[in-house]
């Protein structure tokens, strides 16, 4: 053997363990960073709510922006709105465990917004309260009602199992109150199966025929290739990510064995949530930028719950590698939520997508509805060692194909 080439290979042999090591520690911090990022937010969002949730002055605190001469209807559901819709995001990181080696400040923070979370539900639930969320007093609330009770179906272990018995009695009044709310012929008959499967896990008696009557009817309205109708007409906006498939894909899991043609349903629900999470992925920019289409485009971040979702459970596309959702769904982020005028004075979200532009906004928009933006950290539920956040940091498909970078064509699914 060449002597200059055997040293040369015992000297990489020697040198190769640690820069795997540093490469390798390099990563985790890259990982780590991201994290506190997206903690960041998190807390930037989440802190008005809870802190004034948890002192039962939201009511008295919260701002109530909608458009001219709708606030009064608006603030019937408005803070219902804040609390389900920033619930449901913060759930899976709420029923997180902490496990070695994450950071002390969220362990600490988690900590201190699993007891504030516990203490909104309960006043929002008690008639007695200031905050209570008047259940079933206008249509709105069977739309928020259903994202909290998506909430505590997120986070079980934290949010149903610790409550009292006396909160759990009136969360299945609130639940039942949502009855006498008649639905379209649209994603609203979701939200009353929702509240159902809330009812389920309560141990009250749940309505069978409204969650079938969901299930059916999307069933029915599949269009192909991942995406469902909005009723029975395509919709071209972002609610099969807002409500149509994580409803779904919740659904599935809490009353999928309870029906032998529900579970039949399972694994094609799943397959279209796999399909559409893949062309969530794609619609996001080089930039984090996304089409500005449809409906409640003020939802920001919200538009891709189910790319979140379908990350959270583990059901991504085999093309679609976790590090490139994480890089995406940061970009988004930091697009929709670092946007000058996206906070007022005291800290409320504002009307808008890339800062303060209330003309964005539909008529039943108003404050609460904003917090739906916190359904893109639902991959907080995963351990900071999962490969979402341990793995080196990847481009998302705009980013790639933009730079010159070669890559497959995309093709649709059948059935």
């Amino acid at each position: 053997m060449n002597r200059r080439n055997f040293l040369g290979n015992a000297t990489l042999a020697a040198i190769a363990p640690a820069f795997a090591k540093a490469q390798s520690s390099q990563d985790a911090a890259i990982s780590a960073n991201t994290r506190e990022q997206w903690l960041n937010w998190l807390e930037k969002v989440s802190e008005p709510v809870l802190s004034a949730l948890s002192k039962r002055e939201l009511r008295k605190t919260m701002p109530v922006e909608a458009v001219k001469g709708h606030e009064a209807e608006r603030a019937i559901g408005t803070h219902l709105e804040a609390l389900g819709r920033l619930m449901m995001g913060l759930a899976p990181w709420l029923e997180l465990d902490p496990s070695s080696g994450e950071s002390a400040r969220e362990t600490k923070l988690r900590e201190r917004y699993r007891a504030m979370a516990k203490e909104a539900i309960a006043s929002a639930v008690d008639p007695a309260s200031p905050d209570y969320m008047r259940f079933g007093d206008s249509s709105q609330t069977v739309v928020d009602a259903s994202f909290l009770a998506l909430a505590m179906l997120r986070a079980p272990k934290q949010l149903i199992d610790t409550m009292s018995a006396k909160t759990k009695q009136q969360a299945i009044a609130a639940m039942i109150a949502e009855r006498k709310v008649l639905t379209g012929l649209n994603n609203w008959v979701l939200f009353s199966a929702m509240d159902e499967a809330l009812l389920f896990r309560l141990g009250a008696d749940y309505d069978k025929m409204r969650v079938a009557y969901a299930l059916n009817s999307l069933h029915s309205w599949y269009k192909g290739d991942g995406l469902y109708g909005d009723g029975p007409d395509f919709h071209a906006d972002n609610y099969n990510s807002y409500v149509m498939q994580p409803y779904l894909l919740m659904l599935m899991q809490t009353l999928g064995d309870e029906a032998t043609v529900w579970k039949a349903m399972r694994p094609e629900i799943e397959k279209h949530a796999t399909r559409y999470a893949a062309i969530q992925e794609r619609m996001i920019g080089p930039d984090g930028t996304f089409p500005v289409l449809g409906r409640s485009i003020t939802y920001r971040a919200g538009a891709f719950q189910l790319l979140a979702d379908v990350t959270l459970r583990g059901l991504l596309d085999e093309h679609v590698k976790p590090a490139q959702v994480r890089g995406a769904l940061t970009a988004v982020q930091h697009r929709t939520l670092d946007a000058a005028g996206t906070f007022d004075s005291k800290g409320w979200l504002q009307i808008g997508l890339a800062g303060h532009q209330p003309s964005l906004g539909e008529t039943y928009i108003s404050t609460g509805s904003l917090y739906l933006c916190s359904a893109a950290w639902l991959p907080l539920g995963l351990p900071h060692t999962h490969a979402f956040w341990a793995d080196a940091d990847a481009a998302w498909t705009q980013k790639k194909v933009w730079a010159g970078e070669d890559m497959p064509a995309d093709h649709a699914i059948t059935g």
